[in-house]
């Protein structure tokens, strides 16, 4: 089976050779003749799978009659990098059609964008809140659309884009085809697909587990050894290139800069970088430039870097979902690769529930050499007699009732109690009340300073 079946125009064709697709995926093969024919979508596949060529070629076809200069399809991404290799992969595939595309995201000015839109495109890829931005100062609208696909609508609501989502589809009124592309079904995405599509056809591509082509392998580690263990593994395993996921942006900037200093070529994309530099890790990480991208989880989904033959769990990810976006970084287009994920004793709850997911066991590795054994734990003995969770009471200082003079006995050095000298209440009150008053004004912020 080719693509000369679905019979595309000439001029997609040669898009289509030219990105050297040969045999259609499974979700090409249930989705294309579908959204040919008019159809709404509800698509259920993992990133790796090919649905983005499932959507953009069909629209491709059915945008080549038509007015040109007008915006006739909305793609909405969640991310900047998911909605550039959307619009890269139209302007490959559309290069001899004449058919615009443009990307529309934040973090870059907007002058530019308005600029391309008001010259004249059939197609805007964009992400929700630069998108609202534009349709409220009127740069565009929406009256034309004919086409609407939701890429990555389960990231889209784990990031809190679905209140946006509905506010653009205000913005929309009259027939439409809609497409709506996920790689899970949270219940709040079914309700919006039962909302917004009419009779969609149902397209689902081994939804819920990571590609057979990926070897999955868990390492038992703490902390406290993750970079030495990644270091020795790297050291000993043929990584062509290398894709590693940690939890915070800071920790995916250090780790990128330690293995700068251990001679590896490795950057980082995170959030904390501007959106020119992101653009360049990426870029660079595509072209061969960077074997080793460390990462948050903005990379996960919707980044189309074809090779990548290993990706790396620093931290082991917060939800069964983001493991298999994570994982599915690799193996792609039913290429082989690798995935292996620390773990230390805090991960046992989430390494069981993604073991459920995928149905068996993960795969423990026993390298000679890379010392991944879990440690053995052994609470600290308790003193006889003690109770460690009950605190011991604090000491109050003596409470003057009112109109009595607060004082304190303390003892001499013959063992004979004698009054201590007296203080004015009055002015160590005042400044607890001062205390007292100060940490009020500051806990709203979250922050106690108090100033004697």
């Amino acid at each position: 089976m080719n693509f000369t079946q679905f019979d595309f125009h000439q001029k997609i064709a040669a898009g289509i050779r030219a990105c050297n697709y040969e045999t259609p995926t499974p979700i090409q093969e249930q989705a294309i003749p579908a959204i040919l024919e008019g159809r709404d979508i509800l698509g259920l596949a993992q990133t790796g799978t090919g649905k983005t060529a499932a959507f953009v070629l069909p629209i491709l076809q059915r945008l080549l009659n038509g007015p040109r200069g007008k915006v006739r399809t909305l793609i909405v991404a969640p991310t900047r990098e998911l909605a550039e290799q959307i619009h890269g992969d139209i302007t490959r595939l559309a290069r001899q059609t004449g058919l615009r595309s443009v990307a529309v995201y934040g973090g870059v000015g907007k002058l530019a964008q308005i600029k391309r839109i008001r010259a004249g495109v059939e197609i805007v890829v964009a992400c929700p809140g630069r998108l609202l931005d534009h349709l409220r100062d009127k740069t565009f609208n929406l009256s034309k659309v004919e086409h609407l696909v939701l890429d990555e609508a389960d990231h889209m609501f784990d990031m809190g884009f679905l209140p946006d989502i509905r506010r653009i589809l205000n913005y929309m009124h009259g027939e439409r085809q809609t497409l709506l592309f996920s790689a899970t079904m949270p219940d709040e995405i079914r309700h919006l697909a039962e909302e917004i599509l009419n009779g969609p056809v149902r397209v689902q591509i081994a939804h819920s587990k990571p590609t057979a082509t990926v070897a999955q392998v868990l390492f038992s580690v703490e902390q406290n050894n993750k970079t030495s263990l990644l270091k020795d593994i790297m050291a000993t395993t043929n990584m062509a290139s290398t894709l590693i996921f940690t939890r915070t942006k800071h920790r995916a900037e250090t780790l990128a800069r330690q293995l700068q200093k251990a001679g590896y070529a490795a950057t980082s994309l995170q959030g904390n970088l501007s959106q020119q530099k992101r653009q360049q890790a990426l870029s660079g990480f595509k072209r061969g430039d960077f074997k080793v991208l460390v990462a948050t989880d903005i990379a996960a989904r919707g980044i189309d870097v074809t090779g990548i033959s290993h990706v790396i769990n620093y931290d082991v990810p917060a939800t069964v979902d983001a493991y298999t976006h994570r994982v599915g970084r690799t193996g792609r287009a039913s290429r082989t690769g690798e995935a292996f994920t620390f773990a230390g004793r805090e991960d046992r709850k989430i390494i069981s529930q993604i073991e459920r997911s995928l149905g068996s066991k993960l795969v423990w590795n026993n390298v000679p050499g890379l010392s991944a054994e879990m440690p053995t734990f052994t609470p600290a003995k308790e003193p006889a007699g003690k109770k460690p969770w009950l605190k011991a009471k604090r000491s109050r200082p003596g409470r003057a009732r009112a109109g009595r003079p607060a004082f304190k006995f303390a003892k001499s050095e013959g063992g004979d109690k004698q009054e201590a000298p007296h203080v004015r209440p009055g002015k160590a009150g005042s400044r607890q009340k001062r205390r007292r008053r100060a940490a009020m004004l500051d806990s709203g912020s979250g922050n106690l300073f108090l100033n004697p």
